[in-house]
């Protein structure tokens, strides 16, 4: 397992109709220029402290990229069922409404993994996103392709919104191959996906895989950098 050293948060309340989110905030260090705020939503089956979201939170504001992780109020009220989807994007539109003034002046990016994803996808336009960094973005229920939530990302895309997805090779909810398939046509020009070779929805992989977890988390951390400096900021 890795093992990550995340540097002490501020954590800000924020009030919804469903009750208190709260703000992770890990903001980019003094005499470190800031370059974007990115906003991360969290999964059905995780909170703010899953490997890859604290992977980003523990890295990049020493490049200029402050991180606020959303915690959402089921998540805080200790609740292990994750509340409708419509919830999650009332709490995500108040948390950005309630960024610090010290992440507002440079471009806005959101993201998050699983829900999460699905999430910022639905929002990133209406809320002025530069760009929108999906990790696992759930394509479709695990064994139910019919079902696909194509449309939530291809609404940001249309939307004029470029997105980065980070997907494991064999995610159950689409694996990476589903999601190039799914976004081939001119959509694919304002979507980079980055493939994790056999990593699952987690982003987690066998001892067998060619890549360790501390791979996953530099091949994430590194991508989204890249891709921020270079789509959001650039």
């Amino acid at each position: 397992m890795s093992t990550l050293d995340v540097p002490a948060e501020e954590v800000v309340e924020v009030p919804t109709p469903y009750g208190a989110a709260r703000l992770h905030r890990n903001p980019v260090p003094a005499g470190v220029a800031p370059v974007a705020s990115l906003v991360l939503g969290h999964g059905a089956g995780g909170g703010v402290d899953t490997h890859d979201i604290a992977a980003l939170a523990a890295r990049l504001p020493a490049q200029g990229v402050g991180v606020v992780r959303l915690e959402q109020p089921w998540r805080v009220a200790g609740r292990k069922v994750a509340s409708a989807p419509p919830t999650l994007d009332v709490a995500l539109r108040l948390a950005v409404a309630a960024l610090p003034e010290a992440d507002r002046g440079v471009p806005l990016v959101v993201g998050g993994r699983s829900a999460g994803a699905r999430s910022a996808a639905r929002c990133a336009a209406e809320l002025g996103a530069a760009g929108v960094v999906l990790l696992a973005f759930p394509l479709h229920p695990p064994g139910k392709p019919e079902r696909s939530r194509r449309e939530e990302l291809a609404g940001a895309l249309a939307a004029g919104v470029p997105a980065l997805v980070v997907q494991g090779e064999n995610d159950a909810m689409g694996r990476a191959d589903e999601l190039a398939a799914a976004f081939a046509g001119e959509e694919a020009d304002r979507l980079d996906l980055v493939v994790v070779p056999g990593a699952d929805h987690g982003l987690k992989v066998p001892k067998r895989a060619p890549l360790t977890l501390d791979d996953v988390q530099a091949l994430v951390v590194e991508s989204a950098l890249e891709w921020i400096v270079r789509e959001a900021v650039g």
